[in-house]
Parts: structure tokens; C-alpha cells; sequence
């Protein structure tokens, strides 16, 4: 009942919506923004303590489950403490080096050179795997080298 005593009206501090729910009062305008605000974080909160291990797709796996670089592997170069992993586009080289047993940081490095051109490297202490670097190699062979905890690789001049 309104002020006026007539059945049905509505007062000026409620309004109903189409669905006959009731909308907040005009007089508390910080309710909906703290609500605004609050859903975003609590959602960042939310996927920022999940465990990846309950995002389906995502750990749990191998290391080969998941290529960081593009294109099709075309090498894998085995070394005592790790392998050399090469990949090639039509336009692209790239490697990584990735340690046999993951585990506490040590030194590791990978370097990819294209024929005539300057070698890309990555080095520094890491605990799975170092890379990835890429060049360019469209109609260029290739040298790469991958080392880890002082062991390693290099190959000769190769994809071409």
C-alpha cells in the first residue's frame, strides 16, 4: 500500500521491476558498486587459487604433451642430461632444451644459428627447460646446440 492508501502503488523509495522484483532504494548508489567490484575480484581470486591440477588440460602431463614452439618437431637430439628438441615451419627454426629429470635450477642454455645469419640464444639457470628461440631460415640449414648442467650438444649444419 502507498502513502496515499491506495493498493498496488508504489512508493518513491521502491520500484518494481517488470519481473515484480525489487530494485535498491535511489538513496544507496555504494551497494551496486561494491557489488560491481567485487564480482571481477572474487572471480580473479577464484582463478588465481585454483589448482592447476583441476583445470582439465592442464598439468598431470608430459613434458611432450605441450610443444612451446610452432610448427612440426622434426629433431629430437638426446644428450646425458637432457635432449635437444628442434622444430620447423617453412619459414622457421626453432629449439629448446629440456632436462632429463626437472628438479632444482642449474645452468642451461640453447642456441639456434641459421646459415649467414646470427645465432639467437638463451642461457641461465632454469629448472625444466630453457627456450624457446627461433630465426629465421627460409631455404637456410641450420646449427643448434643445447646444453644442461655443463652437458650438451651441438649439431652440424642441418634442415636444410
Amino acid at each position: 500500500m502507498s502513502r496515499d492508501g491506495k493498493p498496488g502503488a508504489k512508493t518513491d523509495t521502491e520500484t518494481e521491476t517488470l519481473a515484480g522484483a525489487r530494485e535498491e532504494r535511489p538513496g544507496r548508489p555504494h551497494r551496486r558498486l561494491l557489488g560491481r567490484l567485487l564480482a571481477p575480484l572474487v572471480g580473479a581470486l577464484v582463478l588465481v587459487l585454483t589448482p592447476v591440477t583441476l583445470v582439465p588440460g592442464l598439468g598431470g602431463g608430459t613434458a611432450e604433451a605441450v610443444s612451446v614452439c610452432q610448427g612440426r618437431p622434426t629433431r629430437t637430439i638426446t644428450f646425458p642430461t637432457g635432449e635437444l628438441r628442434l622444430y620447423r615451419t617453412r619459414q622457421y627454426a626453432c629449439a629448446v632444451t629440456v632436462a632429463k629429470q626437472p628438479g632444482p635450477r642449474r645452468a642451461m642454455a640453447v642456441s639456434l644459428q641459421p646459415r649467414g645469419g646470427r645465432p639467437a640464444v638463451s642461457s641461465g639457470r632454469f629448472d625444466r627447460q630453457t627456450g624457446p628461440v627461433t630465426v629465421h631460415a627460409l631455404n637456410r640449414c641450420v646449427r643448434a646446440t643445447g646444453s644442461v648442467a655443463g652437458r650438451g650438444t651441438t649439431t652440424g649444419w642441418i634442415l636444410c
